[in-house]
This record gives structure tokens, C-alpha cells and sequence, in this order.
């Protein structure tokens, strides 16, 4: 939890970007044209790449905070398994 605290002003911050995403994909569909379905699917596509980031950003946090002991060297079996898995999360959120 003092992750999200440290990092609130960050997150709040990408969390208004996803609303300003999100309120244009809302106009978008409220003022297309039948024939744009390009643009509301890079809408999307967007909106989602945002999502995905923000949960990327709150595991991470997650992981370094709760998960692994952030006082144990880097160099620990412990630290390189959690970076493992980083990698991995944010590969597959991409």
C-alpha cells in the first residue's frame, strides 16, 4: 500500500490520460460516421494500451513492495526471480 501512496500523484496522472482517452472514444462514438470503425478500434486500442500500463506500473509496485523484501540486495535469488516475473507481466500486457 505505501507503493500507491508514494506513487499517487504518477498514477492519478495516468489515470486522468485514460479518461481523456476514454471521453474522446465516447465522442467518437456519439459523432462517427458509419464507415469509421478504423478509428474507434485505435481508440480502443489505445485506451487499452493505457489499462494495461497502469496495471503493469500497480504490480511492479506490488511485487518490489509486498512481495519481495526491498531491504535484500538486488543480486538476491529472491530480487532476480521478481524481476523474471516483471518481465514477463509486462511482456504479456503489451
Amino acid at each position: 500500500m505505501a507503493h500507491l501512496l508514494r506513487d499517487k500523484k504518477k498514477l492519478l496522472h495516468r489515470i486522468n490520460r485514460i479518461q481523456g482517452q476514454l471521453n474522446a472514444l465516447k465522442e467518437k462514438l456519439e459523432h462517427s460516421e458509419e464507415n469509421d470503425c478504423g478509428g474507434v478500434l485505435q481508440l480502443i486500442a489505445a485506451c487499452r494500451g493505457a489499462m494495461n500500463g497502469l496495471m503493469a506500473e500497480v504490480i511492479e509496485g506490488h511485487i518490489r513492495n509486498h512481495l519481495v523484501d526491498p531491504d535484500k540486495s538486488p543480486s538476491s535469488s529472491q530480487a532476480q526471480a521478481a524481476q523474471q516475473l516483471l518481465d514477463v507481466v509486462k511482456t504479456y500486457l503489451k
